[in-house]
């Protein structure tokens, strides 16, 4: 007997931003990354930034959003010149944009730059109508960090929190995901990234709270996601 689901496949689909953030991938695998994207019918494609114009006039028959990152992967730029690459990929196209904090300040209870970086950003973006994603990179930080980020995030009205990069030394896990929606605003939703590789890892995260993930393995996902479906209508 199939099980029975409690979503759609726009549903999950659009929990998706399909990530092609690895340092090895060709222009060419970057072009079948965003068509593949318009196929599945995902939320956005989060590519490198050099690519936002190309990925944004790739997606432009498709309601898939292009995607960037802004500080990758480590945080530790100048805000002046991470509030120049988030005005550039908007001036390419990019639609929302995914900011990695500055983790060594974080780890130095430096609040106020910490409050001011963000709230410089997240004012460029917001005032362009984009989407703005503040990357903790949890591996590297305390609760007591990630709380505190929660509650400056929340009170500047990000958009989303985001677990990880994918690139560092761990990704999303359950204890962060709970803590991020408990410690966060009803208005700012969580995002999870690093580890998402399975339509069960993604209902899971679902459950708790999450409205967001990255993925590379979009299409064993999706694909197994209208597996499912189809076999509960066939009951």
């Amino acid at each position: 007997m199939a099980e029975a689901v409690e979503y759609t496949y726009e549903d999950i689909a659009k929990m998706i931003d399909h990530s092609l953030l690895a340092p090895g991938l060709t222009d060419e695998q970057m072009e079948e990354g965003c068509r593949l994207a318009v196929l599945y019918n995902v939320a956005t494609v989060c590519i490198k930034p050099y690519y936002v114009r190309r990925c944004a006039e790739l997606l432009a028959p498709s309601d898939v959003k292009p995607t960037t990152t802004v500080g990758f992967p480590h945080g530790s730029q100048c805000v002046s010149v991470k509030l120049t690459e988030a005005e550039s990929v908007m001036d390419d196209g990019a639609e929302e944009l995914d900011m990695v904090v500055n983790i060594g300040k974080v780890l130095s209870n430096d609040w106020e730059y910490v409050r001011n970086e963000i709230a410089t950003v997240t004012e460029a973006v917001h005032a362009r109508g984009r989407i703005i994603k503040i990357i903790f990179e949890n591996c590297y930080l305390q609760d007591s960090h990630k709380i505190a980020l929660c509650e400056i995030c929340g009170e500047l009205g990000v958009d989303f929190v985001k677990t990880s990069t994918g690139f560092g030394e761990a990704g999303a896990t359950v204890e962060d995901l709970e803590l991020m929606r408990r410690h966060s605003p009803p208005s700012v939703q969580v995002k999870a990234a690093g580890g998402i590789r399975t339509l069960d890892k993604l209902l899971e995260v679902r459950r708790l709270g999450v409205t967001r993930v990255g993925a590379t393995r979009t299409a064993e996902i999706l694909d197994e996601c209208r597996r499912r479906i189809n076999a509960a209508h066939r009951e």
